[in-house]
């Protein structure tokens, strides 16, 4: 069997963490800053599965927080790409800089 080392799983997630936040910081557009978002969820997961594999193989842990993780990410991104949508509809535009004007 294969044993990866535990550093080369954290290494992996702090990569994908750190493309995730340029794409929440540098994106205008607001399916870029969802999808930051999503690789920031699964750098998460990444470290969840990781830690669960090291600290003890058998435990359920570590993959029932990832099955939380991704019920949540999966709840978060219907509820945003339906607030996405309908600005899109009433502005014509997903750009975030432009959400100032929705406050009235």
């Amino acid at each position: 069997m294969n044993n990866v080392p535990l550093v080369h799983f954290l290494y992996l997630a702090a990569v994908l963490f750190g493309i995730g936040i340029f794409g929440v910081l540098a994106r205008k557009n607001a399916i870029s800053v969802l999808m930051g978002i999503e690789l920031m969820l699964n750098a998460v997961n990444i470290n969840f599965l990781a830690f669960a594999r090291y600290w003890n193989w058998n435990s359920l842990t570590g993959p029932v927080f990832v099955i939380f993780v991704i019920t949540i990410a999966a709840a978060e991104a219907a509820v945003a790409l339906a607030i996405i949508i309908s600005i899109h509809r009433q502005f014509r535009t997903s750009n975030i800089d432009d959400a100032h004007y929705l406050h009235g």
